[in-house]
């Protein structure tokens, strides 16, 4: 499966937010956004500590948009003022293919996730042939669960499972994606 990255490299929008594919200038903003608490709580292998890690992790995730099995990181930026805010991805693992999201600490609480979590589900509609995409979080990340409940994923798992590496109570969710 490839994900098509348009000419322009944005791949939805509204008019509060645009996911778009990442860029070397971006660097800086994934090595920002990654350092807040909540990122290292709930995503660690996801904290750059330098910039060097992050350019690094930038140039390959840029590697990654001409690839089969990703992952597919695209930065969330929000339209008034271009401020990079996050990411949402979609990669591939052993159950399937599973969305997430990171939305920095500065920008949560506004419903920025909700939404690029349905621009994104939007997109991957149109653009794979998938029939269902899995959403795994630590089970005692409450905004995490809001946002996929929010966007119709439906309850699969709760219980003792592998987050990272780690044993650890988790909740997996599933959304049966329909096609037009």
């Amino acid at each position: 499966m490839k994900m098509i990255n348009k000419s322009n490299g944005i791949i939805a929008s509204d008019s509060v937010i645009r996911i778009q594919a990442m860029d070397t200038s971006m660097f800086y903003d994934v090595w920002r956004n990654s350092l807040d608490e909540n990122n290292r709580r709930f995503v660690p292998d996801e904290v750059f500590e330098t910039l060097e890690e992050a350019s690094e992790v930038v140039e390959q995730i840029i590697k990654f948009y001409d690839s089969e099995t990703g992952p597919f990181i695209y930065a969330l930026m929000r339209q008034e003022d271009n401020a990079n805010m996050g990411y949402v991805q979609l990669i591939k693992i052993e159950d399937g293919w599973e969305i997430g999201y990171h939305i920095a600490k500065i920008y949560t609480c506004k419903g920025y996730a909700t939404r690029a979590v349905n621009l994104f589900l939007d997109y991957i509609k149109k653009e794979t042939k998938l029939n269902e995409v899995l959403g795994i979080v630590l089970s005692d990340n409450h905004a995490s669960i809001k946002v996929l409940e929010k966007t119709g994923f439906e309850l699969k798992f709760d219980g003792i499972g592998v987050y990272q590496g780690k044993k650890r109570k988790i909740r997996k969710y599933i959304k049966c994606l329909t096609f037009n």
